[in-house]
């Protein structure tokens, strides 16, 4: 689904593989395997991609024909990877533009960005397993098994993981704009 969906703004910004990829300074190698789902695309290459298009992250998933429901599956779900030391994250959602809602793996020691960012929404996370540390607008709060944190995601914020634990939390975010 994202293969396909990044192919088409492709095309509708007349862009070639090897122009995009120097747009978003990545391989065009790369590219080409994320259209063609041989590999699922770091947080980092969604961020510099969607900021190509001048768009959001949410709106490289965006699904037209998103069904009335939807059957999230373990093992099946997109993954949003990051660089080492950061966070993994699995969509439940279907890109639909209205919910975006992630199950976020945190490793010991893993953060979900290397600085806190902001974006237009709103954002709860609770911690299903594990302590989260939030940092939100600048300050520190945390968050154990079962707690929740709803904010202004225009605070710059991130998560990470201070304890020496792996720890599981599930984020949703309204609008879309992760």
């Amino acid at each position: 689904m994202l293969g396909d969906r990044l192919r088409v703004l492709r095309q509708q910004h007349s862009l070639t593989l090897r122009q995009l990829a120097t747009a978003a300074d990545v391989s065009p190698a790369l590219l080409s395997q994320i259209e063609n789902g041989a590999t699922d695309p770091s947080l980092a290459t969604l961020r510099k991609l969607a900021q190509v298009f001048d768009t959001s992250i949410a709106e490289l998933f965006s699904e037209p024909e998103a069904p009335a429901v939807h059957i999230s599956r373990a093992g099946s779900r997109s993954l949003l990877t990051a660089p080492p030391g950061q966070i993994t994250y699995e969509r439940l959602t279907p890109g639909r533009g209205d919910l975006e809602v992630l199950q976020a793996h945190l490793a010991p020691g893993d953060a979900s960005s290397a600085e806190p960012w902001a974006h237009p929404s709103t954002e709860c996370a609770i911690v299903i397993s594990g302590e989260v540390v939030a940092d939100i607008g600048g300050e520190a709060y945390t968050l154990t098994t079962g707690e929740a944190v709803t904010f202004d995601s225009r605070l710059a914020h991130l998560y990470r993981n201070a304890s020496d634990q792996p720890a599981h939390l599930i984020i949703a975010v309204t609008p879309p704009n992760p």
